[in-house]
């Protein structure tokens, strides 16, 4: 028989699943209180599942990943809290159960008890004692208590506006929930705005909160994620203008960053679809109305990345009205053009034609004035080209011309001296904008929280009383759920009927739910009262256990999940229930799983199941796998990878462990003798691996763990005997650390080794120092910058004794041959560098 063929004699993965699963649902090793104790504590969490199917690949990896974690910091001597729910309601599984004629409840539940199963196989560490779904009643009680909440800070509001509407699932979208090419990252299908009342949390009120506090998450979250929150929060800092509009009573504010090019606008131009637009061609002529309708009815049809595309010919059509220019009192031309949206400032942008190109763009299209304001030079000091006659805008910074008071300024004084001049003036201010836009919340399916409020036929409103939540979703039966623009919730009709007792007075519940974002925007809170149904979560157990320590999940989730989780964290601060105002400390992005390059698609055929994967090679073989496959936030190709090869080394590990005395565990003075060498070997390890594990270098801590493995066999091999305390040290420390890749091989050479389970909850030994100095170092020798030889020295070596090892190597004298040495560079006890050039 082989080597390989010996050491994998015996193990069977499954032989060892089915002997370890029921020990661990009898111990609950990872169930935690929330009473405070002396030990450190740490909360873990990973972004919990949507029940769409069974488990995924990419879900194998991340909760591989959050379980490494998880059972790292155990070892460490910490409480960790590492729970788990299901995020279950939306608009997937309403979908999936209208296509199958079913109640999405039905559908729902079914696909979170596969999942569980899954799970249970996979053995993540998770505290099921704590386990949550967020489309149970006893959840989304919560979600109404937070939405009460902010409606009584003033919070949550209803408005009409115009909308992003998902044409094929018939309902709104937040501005995060359309993606770059304009598309719903629910369905595909090309957005579209259209004018709704509906409900929004004002996220706005925190713009700066959100964006400044992310200084704190520097270094802790990836870079990329921190510019994405940024970016998305936009913040703008420069003067609102007032522009009065012939024959309009009241004023209209302009946002710009430039105020100090004001002398230089030279029309105005408001967004098609903004109410602005609609009100100045109220009392226009028919042709003005009828040429402005058709326009709009275009504008419509186009997404926002096409409206802002540069790539687009200037389109637009003149309103017949003129606004007065607040700093010369030049009459310009008011236009409606698609390039500028509705929602960005007031609608209403000034144009700057000589140094904004779209502007510029547009004015050479209708024939506009193009009047420079920035003498803009090249590098050698030439003035740049007109841009009436170039056809490029001058943006870059200058000296201010043609602007009276501002001229001969620079870029920043001008700034500053425009806002002095408007705010004296009163025609403008400072400010600030945002990119960000408050949270619609709205949504006109039925899968999701009711929203609890009450409408009369009067257009009045009022809260349900917190003493009623739930309000609960009545039954699917005889509801159409079919995506029809309006919710299924309406035809509720003994549903959505509420009678007042006190005044007999009718009522219609809110036929809307709530966007899902709400419902995972706090679920890390109510996992510390998930049983509790008296509040939404313990305070006394957020104090213990939050913020959360360690977030793992993906990158998709960067802007809209992250966002409203830190936004909702801020309020509960406000209003006294949290201590803390940032939900996480410390982020974790997993990669892709992809095949042959690309991403894994049912559709396309070159799906990996992970079910037929854990049925093939087991859990422990399929953790190792993508632990080792490469660092956590690279994407994983599944045709580059090995699992049997894991399966392998999980069997050389394991075999470890029955080649050693079972007389039970060795008292700590036993480890003093035996093997040094392997003794060594193992301290090392102890030593690397914390640091290693806690900047998410998995991959090289499993890489360390079959060189352990290796040099174990070794000693094992070389008649040291299966006695030696130095074997058993070895072994112990190969089953503690192994456990947070592969439990089931762990626990069973745990036990194999004479201890009680769980290897899990076991504290790491520390290593010893006097072990980890080094006796010996390799000193490498190159000869003209090339290798030619590698030396074993004394730890304690000179440079000299160096540099005459090294030309006394037969190698290097070989290399050198009849050449002259001209320089030898000694860097102990790293390297000889020897420099020569041929011999005169």
């Amino acid at each position: 028989m082989t080597e390989q063929g010996r050491e994998a004699e015996g193990y069977d993965f499954q032989t060892i699943q089915d002997r370890w699963l029921p020990v661990w649902d009898e111990l609950k090793p990872f169930e935690v209180t929330d009473e405070v104790s002396d030990r450190p504590k740490k909360y873990v969490l990973d972004m919990f599942p949507y029940p769409s199917g069974d488990l995924h690949m990419g879900h194998a990896e991340a909760f591989c990943f959050g379980d490494v974690l998880a059972r790292y910091w155990r070892g460490q001597g910490y409480d960790v809290l590492h729970p788990i729910g299901w995020d279950s309601f939306g608009l997937p599984a309403e979908n999936a159960a209208i296509k199958r004629g079913v109640d999405p409840r039905d559908w729902t539940y079914s696909n979170i008890d596969q999942q569980k199963a899954s799970f249970r196989l996979y053995a993540p560490s998770f505290d099921w004692s704590r386990v949550l779904h967020t489309s149970d009643p006893e959840y989304y009680k919560w979600n109404q208590w937070i939405f009460l909440k902010m409606y009584e800070k003033g919070l949550a509001y209803r408005k009409a506006s115009w909308v992003n509407w998902d044409p094929v699932d018939q309902t709104v979208l937040a501005n995060e929930q359309v993606l770059a090419d304009g598309t719903s990252e629910r369905s595909g299908a090309i957005v579209v705005k259209k004018k709704l009342t509906q409900w929004y949390f004002r996220i706005t009120d925190y713009a700066d909160r959100l964006l400044d506090d992310l200084d704190q998450l520097e270094g802790r979250w990836p870079a990329k994620v921190l510019n994405m929150q940024r970016n998305w929060i936009g913040r703008s800092r420069g003067a609102e203008v007032e522009f009065q509009i012939e024959g309009r009573d009241e004023s209209v504010p302009v946002f710009t960053t430039r105020p100090d090019t004001l002398h230089g606008a030279t029309f105005m131009v408001v967004a098609p679809d903004s109410d602005l637009a609609a009100e100045l061609v109220e009392d226009a002529s028919d042709e003005v109305r009828e040429a402005f309708q058709s326009y709009l009815a275009q504008a419509q049809k186009q997404t926002e990345i096409e409206r802002q595309s540069s790539e687009r010919e200037k389109t637009g059509v003149f309103l017949n009205r003129f606004a007065i220019n607040p700093v010369n009192g030049e009459r310009i031309q008011v236009w409606a053009a698609d390039y500028v949206l509705a929602d960005y400032g007031h609608g209403a942008i000034m144009a700057v034609p000589a140094h904004d190109q779209r502007d510029l763009d547009f004015a050479l299209k209708f024939d506009l004035p193009v009047q420079v304001v920035v003498d803009v030079r090249d590098e050698d000091g030439a003035a740049l080209e007109n841009p009436a006659v170039s056809g490029v805008a001058t943006s870059g910074a200058g000296v201010m011309i043609n602007s009276g008071e501002l001229d001969g300024l620079g870029k920043t004084e001008a700034i500053a001296k425009a806002i002095e001049v408007l705010e004296a003036r009163g025609t403008g201010r400072k400010t600030t904008t945002y990119r960000l836009r408050d949270w619609l919340i709205s949504r006109q399916r039925y899968w999701g929280t009711p929203i609890p409020i009450l409408h009369n036929e009067n257009g009045d409103m009022r809260p349900v009383d917190e003493a009623s939540l739930p309000v609960e979703l009545p039954s699917s039966e005889g509801l159409d759920l079919k995506p029809k623009g309006s919710s299924p919730l309406g035809a509720a009709t003994e549903w959505s009927t509420v009678t007042d007792e006190a005044t007999g007075e009718t009522w219609k519940r809110d036929p809307d739910t709530m966007d899902t974002f709400v419902d995972s925007s706090w679920y890390y809170l109510r996992f510390m009262a998930s049983n509790d149904p008296t509040q939404p979560f313990d305070p006394a157990a957020a104090k213990k256990w939050g913020p959360i320590d360690q977030y793992v999940g993906g990158v998709e989730h960067a802007i809209l999940h992250l966002l409203y989780s830190r936004f909702i964290t801020k309020v509960m601060n406000d209003l006294g229930y949290v201590d803390f105002d940032e939900p996480f400390m410390d982020m974790l992005n997993q990669g892709m799983v992809l095949l042959d390059g690309a991403k894994m698609s049912k559709s396309k055929g070159n799906l990996v199941e992970f079910a037929s994967e854990l049925s093939a090679h087991g859990a422990d073989a399929l953790r190792v796998t993508l632990a080792f496959a490469g660092p956590p936030e690279d994407d994983i190709d599944w045709a580059d990878v090995s699992v049997q090869g894991s399966a392998k080394f999980l069997a050389r590990a394991w075999r470890i462990a029955d080649d050693i005395e079972h007389s039970g565990a060795n008292a700590a003075a036993d480890f003093a003798t035996g093997d040094q060498g392997l003794r060594c070997a193992t301290h090392h390890l102890l030593a690397d691996a914390p640091s290693l594990i806690e900047s998410y270098k998995f991959n090289v801590v499993v890489a360390r763990l079959m060189e352990q493995v290796n040099v174990t066999r070794k000693a094992i091999d070389s008649g040291c005997g299966v006695g030696d305390p130095a074997v058993r040290e070895s072994a112990e420390a190969v089953s503690l650390i192994l456990s947070l890749f592969a439990p089931y091989a762990a626990e069973d050479m745990w036990a194999k080794l004479g201890h009680e389970p769980t290897v899990a909850l076991q504290t790491w030994p520390t290593a010893d120092p006097a072990l980890l100095v080094e006796n010996e170092v390799t000193l490498v020798v190159q000869v003209d910058k090339k290798v030619r030889d590698r030396l074993t020295l004394p730890a304690s070596v000179t440079e000299a004794e160096a540099e005459a090892a090294a030309l006394a190597s037969a190698a290097v004298q070989a290399a050198i041959g009849d050449r002259e040495i001209v320089k030898v560079v000694v860097r102990v006890p790293k390297i000889v560098s020897i420099v020569t050039k041929p011999a005169s």
